[in-house]
């Protein structure tokens, strides 16, 4: 059952919406070529060495191939985290969703957020903050300093229209 602050909420206009996940410069088929090759590699290499008596090193080929394995799918369940940012008229809503699938919300009213950043004078835009009534949190972590600073401008123009309030178009 839905109450009449719901069906308000839903059907208010999103003025920003972006969902923020890690990068990962290797895709699925990138993974399996690796793979391949490695393991390619590997047998051959050992092959050579079994054929000179080393009969050990083919084992130890076998277990680089498993570890780096490894490394790669766990590097695949820490890209299902992701983060959700929204912003309404009447609300900032912050969605995080950890790879683990554990999920943190954080709503705050858009007239009493500051966004707040922490910058290197070198590297750029380390950290942006959303601050509200004494509640700090970081948004943006999978970013790097240009696209934070791109999402810094559209978030603050977001805030901006929300701060303003709806506006009324006759023509729509």
């Amino acid at each position: 059952m839905s109450t009449g602050n719901e069906i308000e909420r839903e059907s208010e206009v999103q003025i920003f919406s972006a969902l923020l996940t890690p990068h990962r410069s290797l895709n699925r088929t990138g993974f399996l070529a690796v793979m391949l090759f490695l393991s390619a590699v590997s047998f051959a290499t050992g092959l050579a060495f079994l054929m000179k008596g080393a009969w050990p090193v083919l084992g130890f080929f076998g277990l680089d191939v498993l570890v780096v394995w490894w490394a790669f799918k766990a590097n695949f369940r820490t890209a299902r985290a992701r983060e959700e940012i929204s912003v309404t008229a009447s609300e900032l809503r912050v969605r995080r969703v950890s790879h683990r699938g554990q999920v943190a919300e954080w709503t705050f009213n858009p007239l009493w957020v500051r966004l707040d950043m922490e910058i290197d004078e070198d590297f750029g835009i380390e950290h942006l903050y959303l601050i509200s009534r004494g509640h700090q949190i970081q948004i943006a972590r999978f970013l790097g300093p240009d696209e934070k600073a791109s999402f810094y401008k559209g978030l603050v123009e977001a805030l901006n229209a929300a701060k303003r309030g709806p506006t009324y178009n006759p023509i729509s």
